[in-house]
């Protein structure tokens, strides 16, 4: 019979809620925390819900498949058949322009698609224990994803931005605005537990500085409306297939909890903990290599790295970002269960 060490001794078998709670205390537990995410619609139907009502069943559906499966930690809600919240940029010529954008409320199409999505989906996990999660997008990201769609070889928000900020930073404020009302429907109305807020700069698409002046302060707003609604936030620093952020740009961002992308910044958990001032961090696989494609074994060997170079204190394992649509979630069963024998012989 194995003895634990001191910083796991006299700790029992948790709840979700009780592990939980402790991962984001820096508290013991009786093994990490396991959660990974990923879509349940093709790229190319992303955000198409609002128009195709078989995009958005699958959507929600999705979720039920999934929970056969794989019976998760935590519970993070996929919008992606409403991915990323609609704005119309067509008019936009100047950056003075953005000043007329108008995003959706939570009482247009867009709200009432993403109240319904939410709570159809939320039905779902009805009696679940783990805590649900909504998906919310910064400003920047539903900006950047209107008006410089893909990867434009002359983005004009960069543009705007050093030609007129005042235009730009109205823009922002407006939307800010929009993603808070939208963030309080979902938390007081619907009643998830709280916002993955998912945030980049991938590839200094705004140079650095302009980010720390201009972006970083409408986004710690949001995050911090969003604490005064929920204390269990999480930040998600989106690195989506390698294109890497700079973590220092993020690190006075308020969250419960940062999901690091390890492999597309190239910082360890442990080292993005230090960033993040001992705050809990999550995450360690990358989307579409081990965990997609790797034996058991495989699976096991990287899950009890991850947890050797971090520890098990204030660590939630999972990847830089969402894993493959057609992933078996049964492998998410394999980290779990590598976390469980790594708990109980260390």
């Amino acid at each position: 019979m194995s003895v634990l060490p001191n910083i796991l001794e006299g700790v029992i078998s948790m709840t979700k809620r009780e592990r939980f709670m402790n991962f984001l205390s820096n508290k013991p537990v009786d093994r990490v925390p396991v959660a990974f995410f990923h879509h349940f619609t093709a790229s190319d139907e992303w955000g198409k819900g609002l128009v195709d009502e078989d995009i958005f069943r699958r959507n929600i559906e999705g979720h039920r498949t999934a929970l056969e499966r794989f019976d998760p930690d935590v519970i993070k809600i996929m919008n992606d058949s409403l991915m990323i919240m609609p704005l119309d940029t067509s008019f936009v010529k100047t950056a003075a322009d953005l000043r007329n954008i108008q995003p959706p409320t939570p009482d247009s199409p867009y709200g009432r698609k993403t109240r319904e999505l939410t709570e159809r989906s939320m039905a779902i996990y009805a009696g679940n224990e783990a805590f649900i999660y909504a998906t919310g997008f910064s400003p920047l990201m539903v900006l950047k994803t209107s008006l410089d769609p893909g990867d434009q070889p002359d983005p004009r928000l960069p543009r705007f931005l050093q030609e007129d900020p005042e235009s730009v930073m109205a823009a922002l404020d407006i939307l800010a605005k929009a993603i808070m009302d939208l963030n309080e429907m979902l938390i007081k109305e619907c009643g998830v537990d709280g916002i993955y807020f998912s945030v980049n700069n991938q590839n200094h698409y705004i140079p650095d500085d302009l980010f720390t002046k201009y972006m970083a302060p409408v986004e710690i707003r949001v995050m911090e409306h969003a604490n005064g609604l929920s204390p269990i936030n999480l930040l998600h620093i989106c690195g989506y297939h390698g294109r890497g952020n700079n973590l220092e740009l993020f690190k006075n961002h308020p969250a419960a909890a940062y999901n690091i992308a390890v492999y597309a910044e190239g910082v360890s958990l442990s080292e993005g903990r230090k960033l993040f001032g001992g705050k809990p961090v999550f995450g360690g696989f990358a989307q579409d290599t081990v965990i997609y494609t790797g034996t058991r074994e495989e699976v096991k060997k990287a899950t009890w790295d991850i947890l050797d170079e971090c520890g098990q204190v204030g660590v939630m394992v999972g990847a830089d970002c969402t894993v493959p649509m057609d992933i078996d979630d049964d492998r998410f069963n394999w980290v779990r269960k590598a976390a469980e024998e790594y708990a109980a012989s260390h």
